[in-house]
């Protein structure tokens, strides 16, 4: 591997997946504005609008996670196209 082009900073940082409300805590050097505290220990905290524990391919149901509204929007600009 090259040197000095990995990261120093790594620290352990907790992410929440956001459709489903599971966190899980590992080393990262992700940059966080937020903190969380989970067994009484404070982490930093960087949020995820998907994770393993909720995606379709990982959980194995067909489940349509739309956090930003992004399936309305083109259904209103291109409707059913189905004719």
């Amino acid at each position: 591997m090259k040197e000095g082009i990995h990261p120093n900073a790594y620290r352990l940082v907790a992410f929440k997946d956001m459709s489903n409300e599971h966190v899980f805590i590992t080393r990262s050097c992700v940059n966080t504005k937020e903190t969380l505290t989970v067994d009484g220990v404070e982490y930093p905290l960087y949020k995820l609008e998907i994770s393993n524990t909720s995606h379709p391919f990982y959980t194995g149901k067909m489940k349509l996670v739309d956090t930003a509204g992004r399936v309305d929007k083109f259904r209103s600009r291109y409707g059913d196209r189905k004719k």
